[in-house]
């Protein structure tokens, strides 16, 4: 029997028909820009400049200690001495307070999916299904629909605090947040004029460096990008693993960052992948039931994650070859308190944390984990990815200041890719304009959050040495 599919007329198209169609546009809307230049008027681009103190903001001190709630009590020293070694450092591990910050901010009222946490170093190299290297952002733990501008200014002020790091003039951490908006603004605008696939799956990886015009980093991404091909499973089982009595393999304890995990521990984290391989497609859960469990450890990560629970498994398939993967924590975005202070509608508390992250994170790539899932362990949500999946990264506060620049339109490019995957990339060029209005005001407001960053930093090295908050250097 033939589905009859109610057919309306094309708008103007004379003798064409459309069809309406579930989950598919009724027609296509050719007047976004003209949105999106509109918006200008409720939100003119220079106030985006503006960094104006909210009512009852927390202190540093205060925030990082509400955030430490539901951590290792054990691991919060090495959180806190990880934040307080820079204040780019501090920066990393406090989104939820600059989130708080930016609820006093002009935003247009367009969303998107945010990274949550789009500072600098958070962009970087993985492997695709090929072993092929690709560029885009890579951590996605507070990921959350929500202001586009919020990406785009943390991303701005952590260059200026990177630059400050490297030692680099002022006039040049300034210049990298300023060109990291325009590349954001010129990209945005080059996607509007593609096809909608074709602005799906643009920038491609070979061609960043030209279209960025950052050739003065490309030394450095070949050099990180050849690292990243030998950082594999592979490699950490053959440091971090030895043979048991019975043929198997284990985990070498090597603390605080690698420790060993109880027996029940280790059993309730292997018995959560079953669930885990039913949130992946048909043809990756046949791959993985070639493998089986060898042993399971506890594994210290990030900055802003520390404390949190995360586990390295160790499964091998029939040639004794590894696989290693994470199950990371995943607790509820930091930004969701701000989301509706801003005036942004709060997704749904009712669903799997780990599922957000792993949704959020394929909204934004073109190209993810095949086995990015999540599960639940103890009844904690947690995602689930492979483990050193030829990782690299950038350390932007470790590049000259030529290159800091180059990064800066790298990471303006890349952020600029994945928002318009989910907001409309002819509204917000349409908004962003031509000219370097919207630039210049994102530096500005760049400069003064770090400004405000440094001045956070302070205060929590004070309460370090006062004793308030505990502080392990070094790991």
């Amino acid at each position: 029997m033939t589905q009859v599919i109610d057919a309306v007329d094309g708008v103007g198209l004379p003798g064409r028909r459309a069809f309406a169609v579930a989950g598919f546009a009724s027609g296509q809307d050719g007047r976004a820009r003209e949105r999106g230049k509109a918006l200008r008027t409720k939100v003119p681009r220079e106030q985006h400049a503006e960094l104006v103190p909210v009512a009852g903001r927390p202190t540093a001190v205060e925030a990082i200690e509400a955030s430490n709630a539901g951590r290792i009590g054990a691991l919060v020293p090495i959180r806190v001495g990880r934040m307080a070694a820079t204040p780019f450092a501090f920066l990393r591990g406090s989104a939820g307070l600059m989130a708080a910050d930016l609820v006093g901010t002009p935003d247009t009222g367009v969303s998107a999916q945010l990274c949550g946490d789009a500072h600098a170093a958070n962009f970087g190299l993985y492997g695709d299904a090929r072993g092929q290297l690709v560029m885009d952002i890579n951590d996605f733990d507070e990921t959350v629909p929500g202001p586009w501008e919020w990406d785009l200014k943390r991303l701005a002020a952590s260059l200026v605090l990177a630059g400050r790091e490297t030692g680099a003039g002022e006039g040049t951490a300034r210049a990298a947040a300023q060109h990291a908006a325009g590349s954001y603004r010129r990209t945005m605008r080059t996607l509007a004029k593609l096809p909608a696939l074709d602005a799906w799956n643009a920038v491609a990886d070979e061609q960043l460096v030209s279209f960025a015009d950052a050739h003065d980093l490309a030394d450095v991404l070949r050099k990180v990008g050849t690292k990243a091909l030998g950082n594999t499973s592979a490699r950490f089982a053959a440091r971090s693993t030895e043979r048991t009595d019975d043929g198997g393999w284990r985990f070498t304890a090597a603390p605080p960052v690698l420790t060993e995990v109880s027996d029940a521990t280790a059993r309730a984290v292997a018995a959560s992948l079953g669930p885990y391989v039913s949130t992946l497609p048909a043809e990756v859960r046949t791959l993985l039931s070639r493998y089986r469990v060898q042993d399971v450890a506890f594994r210290v990560v990030g900055t802003g994650s520390v404390g949190t629970r995360s586990y390295v498994v160790l499964l091998t398939d029939h040639r004794d070859q590894p696989l290693v993967l994470q199950v990371k924590e995943a607790r509820p975005s930091v930004l969701l308190p701000h989301l509706q202070p801003a005036g942004h509608p709060v997704p749904g508390r009712d669903g799997h944390e780990g599922r957000r992250v792993v949704l959020g994170q394929k909204h934004m790539q073109v190209v993810s984990d095949t086995l990015l899932g999540w599960t639940t362990v103890d009844g904690l949500p947690y995602q689930v990815r492979q483990f050193r999946n030829r990782k690299g990264s950038v350390d932007p506060a470790a590049l000259l200041p030529n290159q800091l620049d180059d990064y800066a339109r790298i990471t303006g490019a890349l952020l600029a890719r994945a928002h318009a995957h989910t907001a409309d990339p002819a509204l917000l060029a349409g908004y962003c304009g031509k000219s370097e209005a919207l630039d210049e005001a994102v530096a500005a407001f760049a400069v003064a959050y770090a400004d405000r960053t440094e001045a956070d930093h302070a205060d929590l090295v004070a309460a370090v040495r006062a004793g308030r908050l505990p502080a392990e250097h070094g790991v």
